[in-house]
């Protein structure tokens, strides 16, 4: 069997925060043909085409590195005003350039968006969807993933609510799925 590598983003920059639990939860969760990690971005600066030199800043280019070797992306992230944080959209911007040469392009994907609201982000999954065609990414349309009324779900870094448990488990499964049908 062969195992896929899987590049988390956490659209969340805080430590503690329930979107990177559920990132977590979705690692412990994952099948064997599945090797999952976070890669950071917080460190990432603010993309500015100014920078595309023939040296750009190393965190462009180890962040840029780091997805072009992952055979998909699976991207989980909480809503800021309706859409997804600047510290994700930056992320995007940097594996999206240099143009024509985007590390994200035919990396299957999938969302996660996290909510403590009831929509489970849904305004945020559904905008970083309009990015996905124009990166060329395949991103897999069903199951849709929004959890909502995250912080009764965890205790502590604890998974507790079983029947998200059950749910997770069968969208990284279909994940692992999609991935194998798409990677290249």
């Amino acid at each position: 069997m062969t195992t896929r590598n899987i590049a988390i983003i956490v659209g969340s920059l805080r430590k503690d925060s329930f979107t990177r639990k559920v990132a977590q939860s979705m690692i412990e969760l994952a099948p064997a043909s599945l090797s999952m990690e976070i890669v950071e971005i917080r460190d990432l600066p603010l993309y500015n085409q100014d920078d595309e030199t023939d040296n750009p800043p190393a965190a462009f280019t180890a962040f840029r590195e780091r997805v072009k070797q992952a055979d998909g992306i699976l991207f989980c992230t909480p809503e800021y005003n309706r859409s997804v944080p600047g510290a994700l959209k930056n992320a995007i911007d940097v594996g999206s350039r240099p143009y024509g040469a985007a590390a994200w392009a035919d990396k299957p994907c999938a969302i996660v968006s996290v909510s403590p609201g009831a929509l489970g982000g849904f305004g945020a999954n559904h905008h970083l969807r309009q990015m996905l065609p124009f990166l060329n990414m395949p991103c897999m349309p069903a199951p849709e993933a929004y959890v909502g009324m995250v912080a009764g779900k965890y205790e502590g870094d604890r998974l507790i609510d079983e029947s998200s448990r059950a749910f997770f488990q069968a969208f990284i499964d279909t994940f692992a799925a999609w991935v194998e049908r798409h990677a290249r």
